[in-house]
């Protein structure tokens, strides 16, 4: 008689893991924008705590908020195939130095630059981008628009952060996140009021990159938004990916395409 041969429970978690971080069924799905949810509220708590006085409530707040990121980071890391490979990474050193932060109360508002390093987390959402490409017709349509608003709202977030965790102890023009993101957006629109400065070489290098880099991300949406609209469709004999709205046949060779026309 055959005896049953059962998965250890190292192995059966491990795969169930997989499934939900890694996995198409509908409870992977939901777990994911679960995360997604999450990932946008730590940042919404990060940017509100900073105009409060620090209670232990928040401290509390901080801890729980610090545990669930572990957790996320074990799980990723557990079900990783290259594990090194992704220590090189510098988006798992900045989930790293967000759970210091967190788990860490006595270092205090001066970490908020090294919390908002979980914005990052934004860019890698591969999975929920791609569930968001079957599930809605209007993200579809503007896709790269999408990218483009994610891309310069991690980098405005990141640099604001940077800015208030530098400066906002002993720069009298800074004294919360709006100040600090009042002053990334000015420089990074070049408009520059004056009104709030960075003085030294550290302050003054932070804003040479959050002109050089935003403007370029800037002109990046701009370019998105005002050039003609293309559909996104993978030419099956030559892989070119964006066409005409109404196109036929692929410019690049001449296939026959049959994009989808989302019931127009």
């Amino acid at each position: 008689m055959a005896t049953a041969i059962t998965q250890p429970t190292g192995s059966s978690l491990i795969e169930f893991l997989r499934e939900l971080y890694e996995g198409r069924t509908e409870r992977a799905f939901r777990f994911r924008y679960g995360l997604l949810v999450f990932d946008v509220s730590t940042i919404l708590f990060i940017i509100g705590s900073s105009f409060l006085e620090r209670r232990p409530i928040l401290t509390v707040i901080d801890v729980v908020i610090g545990v669930l990121v572990v957790a996320d980071f074990s799980a990723r890391f557990a079900i990783s195939r290259q594990r090194w490979r992704d220590l090189r990474r510098f988006s798992t050193w900045a989930d790293i130095a967000a759970i210091i932060s967190f788990l860490g109360p006595l270092v205090g508002e001066g970490a908020g630059f090294i919390r908002i390093l979980r914005t990052l987390r934004l860019l890698r959402t591969y999975e929920v981008m791609e569930r968001l490409r079957q599930d809605s017709a209007l993200y579809r349509a503007n896709e790269e628009v999408v990218h483009a608003v994610v891309n310069l709202f991690v980098f405005i977030f990141v640099m604001t952060g940077l800015v208030y965790a530098t400066q906002h102890r002993s720069n009298a023009g800074i004294h919360n996140y709006v100040d600090a993101l009042y002053f990334t957006v000015t420089s990074l629109t070049t408009t520059g009021f004056g009104d709030i400065t960075l003085p030294g070489t550290t302050g003054r290098l932070i804003s040479v990159v959050i002109m050089i880099c935003g403007v370029t991300l800037f002109l990046r949406l701009a370019q998105v938004l005002f050039r003609p609209h293309k559909v996104n469709f993978d030419c099956p004999t030559c892989a070119l990916m964006r066409h005409d709205e109404d196109a036929v046949h692929c410019k690049a060779c001449g296939t026959v395409l049959r994009i989808p026309d989302e019931g127009r």
